[in-house]
């Protein structure tokens, strides 16, 4: 018998016969994991089994490479500070739903994790979580190996006069090194680089440029797309201001 046992956020949950589910938690030491939890369809766990939620686990296995079955202790519930804010739902919803969809399977990612956990905190406070969902899906492109590189421009080399992300590198491009190729390019924007004022239009736009990479790198091969739950909080976002 294999077994681990650990505390994480849970991500994605779909019934399994009549009363079990399987569910996906995102942990610290086993990144991205699925398995079934026995009587998981019942009324009583109904509100442990919710996205977001912080869940104690102990997954068991006979064979490593099994699906296995998870015990699960609800350690806090965040449905309370998302619940009547249709915002704050929809960003819970669009994280969990690139977690599940993006990360490998049983690969660990503890720096994406403790930054989850960090924005998942957020979420009460609509201030501050749109930005942080911002910088949030740049760490989720570094750590998938797609990352932005916003240090100097790609053609002149300097740190000045940034303007643009070149699409196919992933780097900043400054206005005079854009020269013509300017229109082909995608905006960077100023709060990308921890700059200027974070309104939501801003932020929204910023979402854009990530979400290039997150559409043709991250979800490009295979036939795969962006979460729907991903593009409805963009364009939430963008209507706020």
């Amino acid at each position: 018998m294999i077994e681990w046992r650990d505390e994480g956020v849970l991500i994605a949950a779909r019934a399994h016969g009549e009363s079990s589910m399987i569910i996906e938690v995102f942990t610290p030491t086993q990144g991205r994991h699925a398995g079934v939890v026995r009587g998981g369809g019942s009324r009583k766990m109904a509100a442990t089994l919710q996205p977001g939620t912080q869940i104690s686990v102990h997954w068991k296995a006979r064979l490593n490479e099994h699906l296995g079955s998870f015990t699960v202790e609800p350690v806090r519930s965040r449905a309370a500070s998302v619940l009547g804010d249709r915002l704050a739902l929809s960003g819970l919803g669009a994280v969990c739903a690139l977690l599940s969809q993006s990360l490998p399977e049983r690969e660990k990612h503890e720096g994406l994790y403790q930054r989850t956990v960090r924005l998942f905190d957020l979420f009460g406070n609509s201030d501050l979580w749109p930005l942080a969902y911002l910088q949030w899906e740049m760490a989720l492109l570094e750590e998938l190996g797609y990352g932005l590189d916003l240090s100097a421009c790609a053609v002149r080399g300097v740190n000045e006069d940034l303007a643009f992300v070149s699409p196919k590198s992933g780097r900043a491009v400054s206005a005079h090194g854009a020269g013509e190729w300017a229109s082909r390019l995608l905006p960077l924007v100023p709060v990308m680089k921890g700059e200027g004022d974070a309104s939501n239009a801003e932020i929204a736009k910023a979402l854009g440029t990530t979400g290039y990479f997150i559409e043709n790198r991250v979800f490009g091969d295979g036939g795969r797309s962006v979460p729907v739950a991903r593009n409805r909080l963009i364009e939430a976002i963008a209507r706020l201001d």
